[in-house]
């Protein structure tokens, strides 16, 4: 590449945000480059959402196996299933290794340039000139690095910033690889630990504790919060307390970590009750975990005379601002989207910002990002998905409504399938029935989840969902039975 070469769009981060604007603006026409420091397909495709779900089903085909083999007719004597763990581990890795070059090929597809190394933007858009983006090596730190010497030099009419996020650490125990790990380590740690103490219950902590859990690690979760999952449902978080703790994970809520020190035998952390902190424990086990969120990740990306407007460990933009958002940040020319600029840190919201983002900036009317109605799910055995209002938001929003329960113990499908553990709640407005909130615990809940997402779309009403036929025998049934329960016509339950 020149050193003297433009283009119409750079894209800094080529992760489900970058990628995903890189396609949309050369699809629109625009010449671009994209510009990531490690591997296509970001944080998400190499460290987080797709290789944590490989290791996910491991998981469940182990417990199914080991735990519930009888139940199935299959006799497996104790000790003759062997696990390879490197092959557990290894299987994530190469999944990884698929997708990016599937990434390489929508670029070539879509003649999207794309260079390895650390951006940093030199300069804004001014109007006599265009932004300038230095491009130097990318150091080894993948989630501080700074980048190294220079390598080259762009310029751009507009830059999208699309950075994601890194894991928050405590500051009395930064990881190691080690004994104190991060979500990133523990994907690829090479021996099974015996023990784990996972410090936080949010998705990240439990999809983890699931994992190691299902394949013997004792596993102990803290949580600062009085539940686990403290963003789901008051309901769903109980009942998944209940289900994993008749896993044999041990859970600590309304405690704090206050210290993390390493050992011979691994870690010793001190536990403080968050309602009487002169109430003190400790416990030890092999390694930490910590799991307690995400901060946007934009160390050394611009200049500071830029002056790059941070927020809260964010960079800031208008989304939260204005009805219709560009995504425009406080530097003339660029625009960021994603977990860099702040909750919901999710992948499918960097996608559909980054669309929206690139289609404002060229003029064209888009629906853009309905934040009311994002889908979360949380990927462990049960799933639990969710989207819209909790219970208490809706009470405390002051407003009139009535809740729809149904549990999967009585559900033909489950029953058939051997997934009777959950239940569906859904949260109805009074007196028109709008779909205020859908909270799922259970077999398949992250595709469940999509009807009601739709639903709350298209803003239909409770009898629109009830009036709608769903295949028998189905797990998308609870949902209609769910619905049905809103009216206190429920069939099964």
């Amino acid at each position: 590449m020149s050193a003297s070469k433009h283009f119409d769009l750079i894209v800094i981060g080529g992760g489900p945000g970058g990628y995903v604007g890189a396609i949309r603006a050369a699809q629109m026409g625009l010449k671009v480059l994209c510009i990531e420091r490690g591997k296509l397909g970001g944080v998400c495709l190499n460290w987080g959402c797709i290789p944590t779900k490989a290791l996910l089903h491991n998981a469940e085909l182990y417990m199914e196996a080991i735990r519930h083999g009888k139940d199935w007719g299959f006799e497996i004597p104790e000790g003759a299933v062997k696990v390879d763990w490197a092959k557990v581990i290894g299987r994530s890795r190469s999944i990884t290794s698929t997708l990016n070059n599937g990434i390489a090929f929508l670029f070539k597809k879509n003649k999207i340039e794309h260079m390895e190394g650390h951006a940093k933007i030199v300069s804004g858009k001014t109007a006599t000139s265009p932004c300038r983006v230095q491009v130097s090596k990318a150091d080894a730190d993948y989630y501080h690095g700074t980048g190294g010497a220079k390598v080259d030099e762009f310029t751009a009419t507009r830059v999208l910033i699309a950075t994601g996020a890194a894991p928050n650490e405590l500051p009395f125990a930064k990881s190691d690889g080690k004994s104190i790990l991060s979500s990133y380590d523990a994907l690829t740690i090479a021996k099974q630990p015996k023990s784990m103490v996972i410090i936080g219950s949010g998705a990240i902590g439990m999809e983890f504790a699931y994992f190691f859990n299902a394949f013997g690690t004792k596993v102990t979760v803290v949580e600062m919060l009085d539940r686990i999952l403290p963003n789901e449902d008051e309901d769903i978080s109980a009942a998944a307390l209940r289900a994993f703790t008749k896993q044999g994970m041990e859970f600590k809520v309304g405690t704090m970590t206050s210290a993390v020190e390493k050992n011979a035998n691994g870690v010793k952390l001190t536990l403080v009750l968050a309602a009487d902190k002169s109430k003190t424990e400790t416990i030890e086990a092999e390694c930490a975990l910590i799991a307690i969120g995400v901060k946007g990740r934009f160390e050394g990306l611009c200049d500071d005379y830029l002056g790059l407007r941070i927020e809260k460990n964010h960079i800031w933009t208008d989304y939260k601002d204005k009805k219709e958002p560009t995504y425009a940040t406080s530097v003339p020319g660029v625009y960021a989207i994603g977990d860099c600029i702040g909750a919901p840190w999710l992948a499918h919201i960097a996608s559909e910002e980054a669309v929206a983002c690139v289609e404002r900036f060229m003029g064209h009317h888009t629906l853009g990002v309905d934040y009311a109605s994002v889908p979360g799910c949380t990927y462990c055995n049960p799933q639990i998905a969710s989207v819209g209002m909790t219970e208490k938001q809706a009470k405390e929003k002051g407003l009139k409504y009535k809740v729809g329960k149904y549990a999967f113990k009585g559900h033909g499908k489950a029953i058939a399938v051997g997934a009777t553990e959950g239940l569906v709640k859904l949260i109805v407005s009074e007196p028109y029935g709008e779909i205020l909130g859908a909270h799922i615990i259970g077999e398949d809940a992250s595709e469940l989840i999509g009807e009601m997402g739709l639903a709350r779309r298209v803003e239909a009403t409770i009898e629109d969902v009830i009036s709608t036929v769903h295949a028998h025998p189905t797990m998308h049934e609870a949902l209609h039975e769910a619905a049905l329960a809103t009216e206190n016509r429920a069939i099964h339950a």
